[in-house]
């Protein structure tokens, strides 16, 4: 069977076999989204898993770069595709995306236990691809001068008059003061 057989019906198979769940996504005929844990679960992570043209005889993409990922430390995500990797290794010829989405949902805890939530954003490439070796690409962000949008322009230029100065009691705060300070002179 041609590797383009075998992929429309493992197409197929995956169709029928996540219709109706909402963890699984199929982002195009080749490429799938699913993910692993519940919505609210802090260890909750979504993995993606595109096919090459020559899959399954070549190993498919595993990413772990969707935004829903951004709190998991690099190091997991690494651990967590090595260990894919291992398993795509043993199902190399075969039809793999289902079994890899369920090896990862039955380790989910074992994959996850080094897991410590990260809150800041950073933009770490995670993806196994036979094409490339796996790298970190540097990434140079431009400073974004702030800028306002019309509302917010619209709200200053009604706080201020025609000069462009605030009204006088515009700062409440040093007014209350003002009258702490009398109130308690008495």
């Amino acid at each position: 069977m041609s590797a383009n057989e075998d992929q429309e019906m493992e197409l197929e198979a995956l169709r029928s076999i996540y219709e109706g769940d909402e963890s699984f996504r199929e982002l195009s005929p080749v490429s799938f989204q699913y993910r692993i844990g519940e919505n609210g679960d802090p260890k909750a992570f979504l993995i993606e898993i595109s096919w090459t043209e020559t899959y399954p005889q070549t190993p498919p993409i595993i990413s772990m770069n969707a935004f829903f990922n951004n709190t998991i430390s690099s190091a997991v995500k690494q651990s967590i595709l090595a260990k894919l990797q291992e398993a795509v290794e043993v199902n190399l010829g075969t039809a793999m995306t289902y079994t890899l989405f369920e090896y990862a949902k039955d380790n989910k805890e074992q994959f996850m236990e080094n897991h410590r939530p990260i809150h800041s954003a950073t933009s770490i490439s995670n993806i196994i691809s036979p094409e490339t070796p796996n790298t970190a690409p540097s990434s140079k962000k431009k400073d974004k001068k702030e800028q306002l949008s019309k509302a917010q322009k619209r709200k200053l230029a009604d706080k201020t008059d025609h000069k462009g100065e605030l009204p006088r009691g515009w700062n409440w705060v040093d007014v209350v003061k003002v009258f702490k300070q009398n109130w308690l002179e008495r």
